[in-house]
């Protein structure tokens, strides 16, 4: 094998919108309803591999609006990417999955949320910017915690 084949690669083989839901439950009467909306964003990260050196890495976003406790609308949004990742140190490969698949798949969900609502007549809902880096900090916090809980 060369030197050149075992040199660490990352490239984005392709985006795509995996999965999409648009609910208004109770229109057309919710539609008359005066109130400012209350928005609910949850937001999911999941990758797998899907072959040697090949990952799916998918963001989820669910915005769910409620007036006066009824669902205005449920959007459920799930991009994902294709990413190929070679020769990269196993303490590096959680990070690039966690911090930089996400970072190039989220501008994409973003505009797919905000182009779902703007096509229902509803003002478009911008998703905010999220930082993945502090994200995955946080659940190597959490796992930590969890650990030394286990271990006492």
């Amino acid at each position: 094998m060369s030197e050149q084949n075992l040199q660490p690669s990352f490239s984005i083989q392709r985006i795509y919108l995996k999965d999409l839901s648009l609910e208004l439950p109770n229109a057309p009467q919710i539609l008359l309803e005066q109130g400012q909306p209350q928005v609910d964003v949850q937001l999911n990260l999941h990758a797998e591999p899907v072959v040697e050196g090949i990952y799916e890495v998918a963001v989820t976003a669910t915005v769910t609006a409620k007036v006066n406790d009824k669902v205005l609308f449920l959007v459920e949004a799930k991009q994902a990417g294709l990413f190929e990742i070679r020769n990269v140190p196993d303490d590096q490969l959680q990070p690039i999955i966690a911090i930089a698949c996400p970072q190039i798949v989220y501008p994409y969900l973003r505009a797919t949320v905000a182009d779902t609502l703007n096509r229902t007549g509803f003002p478009p809902v911008h998703l905010t910017e999220v930082n993945f880096q502090a994200m995955y900090e946080s659940q190597l916090q959490q796992a930590a915690a969890a650990q030394q809980v286990q271990a006492s």
